[in-house]
């Protein structure tokens, strides 16, 4: 009998043992999901625009939520970590991780990194992408419009501030900050997205940013419109004038196809006093709709 007992009494423990090995025995690490980075300041800073799960764009943490940032940035952001630089829609070199910014003052989200281009030129207002995701090695296309091109799409953007009243006086003086010729579908035919400005008054900013495609008879027509006019109550300086540098206006960062239907969606950012906001367009039923847009929160201005 008492060696019944002995004999259950370890069969128990040796259960109890291997019952609490289990419990104990740590998680595997969980792999880094898809994500994509817009690379800024020259090539020398990522921030992250969004995850890419199941062909669809995720929210990723940021500095203004309670997302774990620590724990975004020791996944993403350990230093030499290398990611496939995106220019005109496809593989252009290397972004690698310097060092995270995430807790540093107005660092926000963000890493400084050191961009190897094959081909681009990232300075200014020309700026790229940068993810983690397997890619193709398909060409990209991407360049600056010709003297003809130009013109002829400038024609449009002329009507289009006309409609609202602008002067041709006023639109003598036309600007932009960008205008990108880009092959979006991958038919041989370049799209055009830029943005543009004019100035009706010393306190009064118009701006425009557009899709220009070429329609069945040749001529270009605008697949994509967002037009607003900005006064000092708009701006959170007061100052109209801190426009004229890109802040306030929606600009190009690049183009990358997403789901794999054959057609890019592009990338815009919008630079703010506290930090960058980030659109996202999908051509659907021969429309460009926004499917995604989230704010990257660095500092109170």
């Amino acid at each position: 009998m008492r060696t019944k007992l002995l004999c259950s009494f370890c069969l128990v423990f040796l259960c109890l043992g291997t019952v609490s090995a289990q419990k104990t025995r740590p998680k595997p690490p969980t792999a880094p999901k898809t994500v994509i980075f817009a690379v800024l300041n020259d090539g020398k800073l990522v921030e992250p625009i969004a995850y890419v799960q199941n062909k669809k764009l995720e929210q990723v943490e940021s500095a203004g939520e309670t997302g774990d940032l620590k724990a975004f940035g020791s996944r993403y952001y350990s230093p030499k970590s290398v990611y496939t630089l995106i220019f005109g829609g496809a593989p252009d070199g290397t972004v690698a991780v310097g060092k995270s910014n995430i807790g540093s003052e107005c660092g926000g989200n963000s890493a400084d990194v050191v961009s190897k281009p094959a081909t681009a030129k990232l300075y200014d207002l020309v700026m790229g992408l940068g993810t983690n995701a397997k890619l193709d090695s398909r060409p990209g296309f991407r360049r600056r419009p010709t003297a003809g091109e130009r013109s002829e799409i400038e024609t449009f953007v002329r009507a289009r501030f006309q409609k609202e009243g602008v002067s041709e006086e006023v639109l003598k003086n036309l600007r932009y900050q960008n205008l990108t010729a880009l092959d979006l579908d991958h038919n041989g035919k370049p799209e055009f997205v830029g943005s543009y400005w004019v100035a009706p008054k010393a306190d009064e900013r118009r701006l425009l940013f557009f899709v220009a495609e070429e329609g069945k008879a040749g001529k270009y027509f605008f697949s994509l419109e967002d037009y607003s006019a900005v006064t000092p109550k708009d701006v959170m300086s007061g100052d109209v004038k801190d426009l004229d540098a890109g802040v306030g206006h929606e600009l190009l960062l690049d183009v990358l196809d997403i789901d794999n239907d054959g057609v890019d969606e592009i990338f815009t950012i919008g630079k703010a006093f506290e930090g960058n906001n980030y659109h996202v367009y999908k051509r659907e039923g021969g429309k460009w709709n926004r499917v995604f847009e989230t704010y990257n929160y660095r500092c109170a201005y």
